[in-house]
Order: structure tokens, then sequence, then C-alpha cells
């Protein structure tokens, strides 16, 4: 083992640090020496949106003690940020160890002097965005790893607009957390009467919110036997999903009983996600046996929302996130307008990986869109920047995250179920479906199509393996891709955008990111960027035509999807 591994070893083995966390590295190193390596050789990164990682005994793993110590660190940029008393809000969700995390950190900032409201049992992390705005907090956390395996945990660090941590808080909060270099700098109790314990009273204060975002509850009065499959893939939808679809009125709601129950081990799936199909068979199951209108599920903490619906041949279908966003950008494009609350000065969000489709519905709307980088916390940036002259209606992302309204400041799949079972029953009330509606927008603002490829780079050496993918791409951009010629390059971390027929080069007023996109001669785009949660670099494709009537789209999708496979075969993904 490398020096100055096993220095961190020992010190753990010599330290202040509880009996069990000592025997169990004293067991790695007679029976997994490869694993305690893995365990120590870093630190745990907290990175621009917190933890997230495997849970263990270890620097580079999440326990009680890297999240003690990144909760000293916040804690300390708190304190020097704010001259009165902090104020934070903490919740989590059903995975294992999330509620002894968020325990954890609510003693540590309570033994720091921060108020500290800590939520009685597994909440939605959508609901605590929004307690952190109604309670007039500073910051928040939430414990979770949202849709990652089951051996992964984190930790979400909120600041006091409910979004998470943007620049310049970020890159300082990770500098107070680097500065605590031991445990023993850690006030890990003595604060107990600065936390109070929150719950129903906060519930029905953000179901209450969730309802005033229905547009049409005079159709849902009509069409309350819509016939809806919902599963919280064992997480915190549970809580409040059921309730606030009662609220708007449906009363034909089946909760998949096999996934209702919440559980850290996720039993019956894989990857607690509703982008996988896998983790959405069970529910497409019982949607298929009670003849449902539409499936959704949500994810451990309930931010995103996969939903299933039916072709028109009656075989059920998953929508893709980029699909789900455009049916409900649109509905509430439409929606508004119809019912006469739309504003002037009404505008939509979404991030640069996310369909053009939805350009392009705002442009013939007549409704302002704005482009962010990937992730909420720079919505809820660009709201914040606009709300004094504009009205923020809704913002959304590929990887199937909505927000609608600006209540609260991070992606919520608690209203998005309830906005989308609405819009299933405004089209239903016109004789259609969800799918009707989807190839209806194709033709009228064009097929766009996408697809995205994650490629995993585990272990010590995956970061580098990643790095050197994206500097490659960076350094030697193709010429052409699928024989189409490269027209133009945006490179997000440098801030930089290359017209590659001119040569003439522009600025990206974006913040800089790691995120390359090449836009083809045909209209295609392709992004390459390296996931901030996960070890995974992501392809995003999006290749676009038009489609001139309903009974042409399953050949048209053929062709796009021949379009992009030939862009991943030139490109060697695969």
């Amino acid at each position: 083992m490398d020096n100055a591994i096993q220095q961190k070893v020992d010190m753990w083995l010599n330290g202040n640090y509880d009996h069990d966390t000592k025997e169990e590295i004293r067991k790695l190193e007679l029976e997994n020496p490869s694993e305690l390596t893995e365990a120590f050789y870093k630190n745990l990164e907290f990175g621009t949106g917190g933890l997230r990682g495997l849970m263990g005994v270890g620097t580079n793993r999440m326990n009680k003690y890297t999240v003690g110590m990144a909760t000293q660190g916040y804690a300390n940029y708190l304190k020097q940020s704010f001259s009165d008393q902090p104020k934070v809000a903490i919740a989590y969700d059903s995975r294992n160890n999330s509620k002894f995390f968020a325990e954890t950190a609510a003693k540590v900032f309570a033994a720091n002097g921060i108020k500290v409201y800590l939520f009685q049992s597994l909440r939605p992390t959508p609901e605590l965005s929004f307690t952190i705005r109604q309670l007039g907090c500073q910051g928040g956390v939430v414990c979770t790893a949202s849709h990652n395996p089951k051996e992964y945990n984190g930790y979400k660090a909120y600041w006091n607009d409910g979004g998470q941590l943007v620049p310049p808080h970020d890159e300082n909060v990770i500098k107070e957390v680097e500065k605590i270099g031991s445990v023993e700098e850690v006030r890990w109790a003595g604060g107990e009467n600065n936390i109070s314990i929150i719950g129903k009273e906060m519930d029905e204060a953000y179901l209450s919110m969730v309802r005033s975002l229905s547009v049409y509850p005079e159709i849902i009065e009509k069409q309350h036997n819509l016939r809806i499959v919902y599963t919280p893939i064992h997480g915190t939808g549970i809580k409040l999903v059921p309730e606030v679809l009662q609220r708007f009125g449906f009363t034909n709601v089946h909760v998949v009983d096999e996934q209702a129950t919440p559980d850290g081990n996720f039993p019956t799936v894989v990857y607690p996600n509703p982008e996988e199909s896998e983790a959405m068979s069970i529910g497409l199951r019982k949607a298929k046996e009670l003849e449902a209108d539409i499936l959704l599920g949500t994810d451990p903490d309930a931010d995103r929302v996969g939903i299933g619906v039916k072709d028109n041949s009656g075989n059920w279908v998953l929508m893709n996130g980029n699909q789900t966003a455009v049916l409900a950008f649109t509905y509430l494009i439409e929606a508004r307008k119809a019912k006469g609350i739309a504003q002037p000065n009404d505008m939509v969000v979404k991030t640069i990986v996310t369909t053009d489709m939805i350009d392009e519905i705002a442009k013939q709307t007549g409704i302002k869109c704005y482009n962010v980088l990937t992730g909420f916390k720079w919505i809820a940036e660009l709201i914040k920047e606009k709300e004094a002259d504009e009205n923020y209606v809704i913002g959304g992302e590929e990887s199937y995250g909505l927000m609608i309204g600006a209540k609260l400041r991070d992606k919520d799949a608690v209203s998005a179920v309830a906005i989308l079972c609405e819009m299933s029953a405004y089209e239903k009330s016109q004789g259609k479906s969800l799918y009707d509606k989807l190839i209806s927008l194709y033709v009228k603002y064009g097929f766009y199509k996408e697809r995205l490829i994650s490629i995993t780079k585990k272990g010590m050496n995956g970061q580098k393996e990643i790095a050197d993918m994206m500097e490659s791409y960076r350094q030697n951009p193709p010429k052409t891709i699928n024989n189409s010629q490269v027209v133009q390059l945006f490179d997000y971390e440098l801030r930089k955008g290359k017209n590659l027929h001119s040569g003439e080069s522009f600025e990206i007023t974006l913040p800089k990111s790691n995120v390359l996109q090449f836009i083809l001669a045909d209209g295609s785009k392709i992004s390459a960027r390296p996931s901030g949660t996960e070890p995974k670099i992501k392809f995003y494709f999006s290749v676009h035509t038009t489609l001139n009537e309903g009974s042409k789209f399953e050949d048209t999708k053929k062709t796009l999807d021949a379009r992009i496979d030939g862009i991943i075969a030139d490109m060697r993904l695969q």
C-alpha cells in the first residue's frame, strides 16, 4: 500500500474513531486490501453539489466522519456569511443510513449554534427546497444519492433561495470543508436545544402550493376516474404523491404494492431510477392489467419522474425525459393561454443538453426560453436573476426532471406527477392520449429524437480516463461525424464557441463547465459531459427532421434512430 494511504489508515486506527469503524478497517486489511486502498486513496470530494459516494469506512466513503467534517465546513461558512443566527432545514430519503447522516448533520450544525429544522421522517427532496424558502432558512441539506444504486448515499447542500449551491458559495463552502483536516475539529454535540422537529405542518404548506399549480381543475372533475398507476420505487414519493393526486381530485389511483414500502435496499430493482425500464417494469405490468391511462414512477428522493403511456397500437411505451419535458412545457404554455392566465413576461428554462424542440415550441408560441448549464441549481439561479422582471412558468432537463412554478428551486417529481396526470385528463377529455399529443407536437414543431449513452469508468484510474477522453475531443475535434461536417464547436470549459467554416470564435456567456458540443451540418448535435455525481462520461445525441403527418411517425423514427446509430458507430462509443 502507498505510504500516504497507509498513513491515513493508521490515523483512523489510532484516532478518535468508534470501535466498529476500526474493526471494519482491520477486517478489510485482512480480507480485501484493494477495497481498503479504494476507501482511503483520496478524500471524498465535497463538490459543487455536496457529497456522493459509496457508504463505508474511509476518507473516500460516505460515513459519520466524512459527513461530520463536511457539515463543520459548511457551518463555518454559514456563520461567516450571516450575522444573525443562521437557520438550516434538513431532510432525508429512504436510503440506508440517510436518517443517521441527517441526524449527524443536524447535531453538528446545532453544536455550532445554528438553528436546525429536521424532518421527523423521510421526505421528498423538493419539499426540502420549499421548506428553506418557507421558513426563511439560510441553508439546507438533504441526505440522498438520488437514483444511484443502493450502495451509495449523498449529501446535497442548499443556499437561502432553496437552490443548490452556485458560485461563489459552492467554491467557498468547498474551501471551508477542505480546511477541516481532522475529526477533532468537528463539534459533534452540545447544541441539541437548537434542533426543532418538523413534519405535517410543512407537508400541508407544500401540498397547498402544489395544488395551486392546477390549471384545469374543472377538467379533472369530469375526468376524475382517470386510471393512474404510480410507483415510488421504494422511495419518499409514497409520502406525498398519492395525497397530492387525491387533492387534485383524482379518484382512481393505484399504487404499485411491491414498491410502495420505503426500503434502502430497493429489493425489486437493480437501479431505483425511473429512467431504467427495469425499474418501471412492475408498474408497467400493473398498468397493463388495469388498462390504465398513465403510469408514473419517481426515484427514491422523488425529484425525478418517469411516465408510461399506450401508443396507437395499444402497446405500452416509456417516455424519455425529453419527451416528458416537451409534453409538460407545452401543456403549461397552451393551458395558461387558453385559460387567460398567461403573462406577457412568462418564461421557461431548459438545460443545454435538453431537446431543442422546447426552444422551437417557445419561439413559435411567443414565450421566452432560456438555456442554462446542466443542473437545476442553474435554473434556480436564473429565476433569481430574472424574477423582478419575468414570470417563471416551468423548467426542466432531459434527466427526468421538471420544476413547475417558482415556490421552490429544485426539480420536483411530486408536482410533476400531478400536472402530467392533469394533462392526461385534459387530452382524454379531447378524445386523445398523451401519445397522440406528442405526435401532433412533432408534426407541428418538428420531430426531435434524442438518445443518451453513459460510459462508466470506475476506480482510481476512472477519473483520469474520463479527463483524457474530454481532452482528446477538445484538442482534436472531429472534422466530420457520420459523413456530416462539424460546423460548430462549443467548449463550455473555455467558454468559447467556434464556427469551423469561417474560423470565427465567439464568447459563451454561461459559467464555466466541462461540456463540449459538436453541431453538424445536418443539424445533429452531440454533447459530451462528465457526470458531476458518478464516475461516468455522458454523450447526448440529438437529431431532427420534419414530420409531415402522424401516419409517418414510425418510419421517420427509424430514420432518425439510424442517424443516431451512425453517429455512435462513427465516434466508436459502442
